[in-house]
Protein backbone atom coordinates (compact mmCIF):
# COMPACT_ATOMS: atom_id res chain seq x y z
CA UNK A 1 0.00 0.00 0.00
CA UNK A 2 1.31 3.46 -0.89
CA UNK A 3 1.56 6.17 1.75
CA UNK A 4 -1.95 6.71 3.15
CA UNK A 5 -1.53 10.45 3.78
CA UNK A 6 -0.46 11.43 0.25
CA UNK A 7 -2.36 11.74 -3.00
CA UNK A 8 -0.44 9.47 -5.37
CA UNK A 9 -1.70 11.28 -8.48
CA UNK A 10 -0.16 14.52 -7.17
CA UNK A 11 3.06 12.79 -6.17
CA UNK A 12 3.35 11.11 -9.58
CA UNK A 13 2.70 14.42 -11.35
CA UNK A 14 5.36 16.19 -9.25
CA UNK A 15 7.91 13.44 -9.90
CA UNK A 16 7.23 13.33 -13.64
CA UNK A 17 7.40 17.14 -13.88
CA UNK A 18 10.73 17.25 -12.04
CA UNK A 19 12.07 14.43 -14.23
CA UNK A 20 11.10 16.29 -17.40
CA UNK A 21 12.65 19.50 -16.08
CA UNK A 22 15.95 17.70 -15.41
CA UNK A 23 15.92 16.12 -18.88
CA UNK A 24 15.25 19.52 -20.48
CA UNK A 25 18.06 21.16 -18.50
CA UNK A 26 20.41 18.37 -19.59
CA UNK A 27 19.57 18.89 -23.25
CA UNK A 28 19.94 22.67 -22.96
CA UNK A 29 23.37 22.40 -21.35
CA UNK A 30 24.75 19.70 -23.66
CA UNK A 31 26.92 22.17 -25.56
CA UNK A 32 28.72 23.25 -22.38
CA UNK A 33 29.85 19.65 -21.87
CA UNK A 34 31.36 19.35 -25.37
CA UNK A 35 35.08 18.76 -25.87
CA UNK A 36 37.17 21.89 -25.34
CA UNK A 37 39.07 22.99 -28.43
CA UNK A 38 42.82 23.02 -27.77
CA UNK A 39 43.86 25.11 -30.78
CA UNK A 40 46.41 27.57 -29.40
CA UNK A 41 45.97 29.88 -32.38
CA UNK A 42 42.26 30.29 -31.56
CA UNK A 43 42.44 30.70 -27.76
CA UNK A 44 45.01 31.60 -25.17
CA UNK A 45 46.08 29.22 -22.43
CA UNK A 46 43.98 30.88 -19.72
CA UNK A 47 40.89 30.93 -21.92
CA UNK A 48 41.30 27.19 -22.57
CA UNK A 49 41.78 26.54 -18.86
CA UNK A 50 38.60 28.48 -18.09
CA UNK A 51 36.74 26.53 -20.78
CA UNK A 52 38.01 23.22 -19.39
CA UNK A 53 36.97 24.21 -15.87
CA UNK A 54 33.51 25.21 -17.11
CA UNK A 55 33.24 21.92 -18.98
CA UNK A 56 34.16 19.95 -15.83
CA UNK A 57 31.55 21.84 -13.81
CA UNK A 58 28.91 21.21 -16.48
CA UNK A 59 29.74 17.49 -16.50
CA UNK A 60 29.47 17.30 -12.71
CA UNK A 61 26.12 19.08 -12.82
CA UNK A 62 24.90 16.62 -15.44
CA UNK A 63 25.99 13.69 -13.26
CA UNK A 64 23.92 15.14 -10.38
CA UNK A 65 20.95 15.52 -12.74
CA UNK A 66 21.28 11.91 -13.86
CA UNK A 67 21.44 10.71 -10.24
CA UNK A 68 18.28 12.70 -9.46
CA UNK A 69 16.53 11.14 -12.45
CA UNK A 70 17.47 7.67 -11.20
CA UNK A 71 15.98 8.47 -7.76
CA UNK A 72 12.82 9.80 -9.40
CA UNK A 73 12.52 6.67 -11.55
CA UNK A 74 12.90 4.56 -8.42
CA UNK A 75 10.16 6.55 -6.67
CA UNK A 76 7.85 6.10 -9.68
CA UNK A 77 8.50 2.35 -9.61
CA UNK A 78 7.71 2.30 -5.90
CA UNK A 79 4.37 3.99 -6.62
CA UNK A 80 3.64 1.31 -9.23
CA UNK A 81 4.66 -1.42 -6.76
CA UNK A 82 2.48 0.07 -3.99
CA UNK A 83 5.48 0.56 -1.70
CA UNK A 84 5.84 4.34 -2.01
CA UNK A 85 6.41 6.02 1.34
CA UNK A 86 7.78 2.98 3.16
CA UNK A 87 11.30 3.28 4.54
CA UNK A 88 13.57 0.90 2.65
CA UNK A 89 15.40 0.01 5.88
CA UNK A 90 12.82 -0.37 8.63
CA UNK A 91 9.58 -0.58 6.63
CA UNK A 92 7.86 2.17 8.64
CA UNK A 93 6.08 5.04 6.92
CA UNK A 94 8.27 8.02 6.05
CA UNK A 95 6.59 11.17 7.33
CA UNK A 96 4.35 12.81 4.75
CA UNK A 97 6.05 16.13 5.45
CA UNK A 98 9.48 14.66 4.64
CA UNK A 99 8.16 13.13 1.43
CA UNK A 100 6.54 16.42 0.44
CA UNK A 101 9.92 18.14 0.71
CA UNK A 102 11.56 15.47 -1.45
CA UNK A 103 9.25 12.99 -3.15
CA UNK A 104 12.21 10.70 -3.95
CA UNK A 105 13.13 10.17 -0.26
CA UNK A 106 13.81 6.50 0.48
CA UNK A 107 14.38 6.45 4.25
CA UNK A 108 12.65 7.74 7.34
CA UNK A 109 14.51 10.33 9.38
CA UNK A 110 15.78 7.76 11.90
CA UNK A 111 17.24 5.43 9.28
CA UNK A 112 18.69 8.31 7.25
CA UNK A 113 20.95 9.31 10.13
Amino acid sequence: MNHPDLDMATVRHQLESKRQQLLDEGRESAQSRDVVELDQTANGRLTRMDAMQSQAMAKATQQRREASIRFIDLALRRIDDDTYGECIECGEWISARRLTLDYATLKCIDCAQ
